[in-house]
Order: C-alpha cells, then sequence, then structure tokens
C-alpha cells in the first residue's frame, strides 16, 4: 500500500485538527481521489511524519485530523552542502531533485564566473520559491521529514568564511585527489562546489582555494554540470554516508 505524504508549511501536532491549502487539497482529493477516512502523512520539515485522516471536504479544502506523529531516522551522517553553479532551464530543478533524494542537507545556488544564468530581484524570490517546492516534493517522494536548506544565490566571493571550518572541495578534472583517498570526519559538514556548463575558471579556483577548498577529481571524464554533483553525492555517500 502507498504512503501519501503532503508538505505544509505549518505547526504540526497530535490531536490538531486543520483545513489543508488549497493546492495540496486538490492534489489529494481532485488528482489522488481521496476520500474522507483515507490516511495521509503530512510533514513540515521538523524531522517527523504526522499520520492523519481526511475527516471531511469542503470548498475551502480538505479537513483532516493528526493521529500520530513518527520521527524519521533516515538523514545521511554525512552532511553535505551543496554549492552549485546555477545551470540553464530544467537542469537546475533536476540538481536539486536528486540531490535532495540522495540525501543533502542544504544549497547554495551559486553565480561563478561562467554562469551563463543571472537572476536578480523580483526574478531571484521567484527562482527561489519554485526551487524550495522541487526540493519540498523531492522529499515527499523520497521519505525525508527534514527538508534541506535553500540559501539564497550568492557569487562565488560571498561563500561565507565559516566554510573554512568544513571539509570542502570542488571538482576539477584536472586535481589529484580523489573521492576512494578521501578520509571525512562525519562530525563536520562537507562543502562541495560545482562549476557551470563551462567550468570553473582559473579566478573561480584561486577564490575557492583561498576559502580552504580542495580540487577532487571525479575519474578520467569530464562530466556535466547536471552530472558532476550527482555522481559525486552518490560516490560520497556510498564510501562515508548511509548507503
Amino acid at each position: 500500500m502507498r504512503t501519501i505524504r503532503t508538505f505544509i508549511e505549518a505547526v504540526l501536532h497530535t490531536a490538531q485538527e486543520m483545513t489543508l491549502p488549497e493546492a495540496a487539497s486538490n492534489h489529494l482529493i481532485r488528482v489522488l481521489r481521496l476520500q474522507p477516512g483515507d490516511r495521509i502523512h503530512l510533514f513540515n520539515g521538523d524531522g517527523n511524519d504526522y499520520l492523519s485522516e481526511i475527516t471531511g471536504v469542503e470548498k475551502k479544502g480538505a479537513k483532516v485530523r493528526i493521529l500520530d506523529a513518527q520521527a524519521r531516522a533516515n538523514e545521511s551522517p554525512l552532511r553535505i552542502h551543496l554549492y552549485q553553479s546555477i545551470a540553464r532551464g530544467e537542469k537546475m530543478d533536476w540538481i536539486l531533485q536528486k540531490a535532495t533524494e540522495l540525501g543533502v542537507a542544504g544549497f547554495s545556488p551559486m553565480l561563478s564566473d561562467r554562469t551563463e544564468v543571472k537572476i536578480e530581484g523580483e526574478r531571484s524570490d521567484k527562482k527561489r520559491a519554485h526551487w524550495l517546492g522541487v526540493i519540498r516534493s523531492a522529499c515527499e517522494q523520497s521519505g525525508r521529514a527534514t527538508v534541506p536548506e535553500l540559501h539564497a544565490a550568492i557569487s562565488l566571493s560571498q561563500i561565507p568564511a565559516d566554510t573554512l571550518q568544513a571539509q570542502a572541495y570542488y571538482l576539477q578534472p584536472d586535481a589529484e585527489q580523489r573521492i576512494n583517498g578521501l578520509s571525512l570526519n562525519l562530525d563536520m559538514p562537507v562543502s562541495l562546489a560545482i562549476g557551470p556548463e563551462g567550468g570553473f575558471s582559473e579566478r573561480d579556483i584561486q577564490r575557492l582555494q583561498t576559502l580552504g577548498f580542495t580540487g577532487l577529481r571525479m575519474g578520467p571524464r569530464i562530466l556535466r554540470t547536471e552530472t558532476a554533483g550527482i555522481a559525486a553525492i552518490a560516490a560520497l555517500q556510498s564510501r562515508h554516508g548511509d548507503w
């Protein structure tokens, strides 16, 4: 029997009765054809799934009663923060979706020298809201009850200095360090920086190295920006995470 999970941006607790937001209600009632008496799982990012029962359907939306709170213990011990150079079109959505499924703890969309996508002002806010929706949907599908943090887009030079306290790496085809040679401390986060379609510039690399990033090689082939980070995350999870 399938488990239906829905993200709700609200405080949740056992025995609570509430009307779900319009978008969630439409998906559950009109798309999935659920009816009063059917059970779903709500989550708000606090690490719990809230078993709930649909108690009624009104014009304002579906009404539910929360029956139980269940802690989800499926977060990776490897806390990866992905600094992803913003990719064009649907590539960025794909990266955020797959990285969330793979257990990434946080994201910082990044503008590097060769980034072709420019976002600012109102467009930046709309993009961030869209990306957050992609991440939450990936949590619904993958069973995560903790939503990865999504930071505002930053330039590479704006990466916070406290990254120096992390284990920080940038992917570069000619780097000497390989993943199979890493010895990671699981008590510390891992920062992973991925270049744009055209790769990091020499100036980008100098900035990253100044911040404490070390070059990391992913085999003898050059990977696309939408492949590189996902491949690296999968390899890190396999060797140091919860795979």
